[in-house]
């Protein structure tokens, strides 16, 4: 995958495949530790422990349709590559934990890609679950940036306009993008 944005959209979808009501994703850049951190959470229908031991082979997967599973292993890879790490906590009936931590400055640290756009067309592909996206920015012992978007609010704010307009997409996505700027 050429950019984080890929894999966030990979693991989102496998949230939604989860049958997960609720999904957040955390954002936590953090210049004075070096660290990209990215954070996924849902209270999807969850994972034995057997089954969190293989999801980092490339040779396993749950689905039906293919016999590799690529999404976790490429982005544990790439954690790897920048010094950083994954880890992943789930239970079943209960919901999963993913946990990537990245070098922020690292040379091998793939680039956001668009962040505002994939969270847009989750949201608006899937409108029955509720989406959080925290983004967070320290910098120099302050924080810079702290983001939220959830899609309760935006429903309220939007008293019934379907989040699935193009117009609103669009205003979300020019939204996200400059609060994370």
């Amino acid at each position: 995958m050429k950019d984080l944005s890929m894999h966030i959209m990979d693991i989102l979808q496998n949230s939604t495949r989860a049958k997960a009501n609720n999904i957040t994703l955390e954002v936590l850049e953090n210049y004075d530790a070096d660290t990209l951190t990215l954070i996924f959470k849902d209270d999807g229908c969850g994972m034995s422990a057997e089954t969190v031991e293989k999801v980092t082979n490339p040779f396993f997967t749950t689905r039906t349709t293919r016999k590799v599973g690529l999404g976790l292993p490429l982005l544990k890879q790439n954690t790897e590559m920048t010094g950083g790490s994954m880890k992943i906590d789930s239970e079943v009936g209960v919901g999963t934990t993913v946990t990537a931590v990245f070098g922020l400055t690292h040379l091998d640290r793939p680039p956001m890609g668009d962040l505002a756009g994939t969270m847009v067309l989750t949201i608006a592909a899937h409108p029955e679950i509720h989406f959080v996206l925290h983004f967070q920015r320290v910098k120099d012992g302050k924080e810079e940036t702290d983001y939220v978007l959830d899609t309760d609010e935006l429903y309220e704010a939007l008293d019934g306009v379907s989040l699935q307009e193009p117009e609103v997409m669009a205003y979300i996505k020019e939204m996200v993008e400059e609060n994370i700027r």
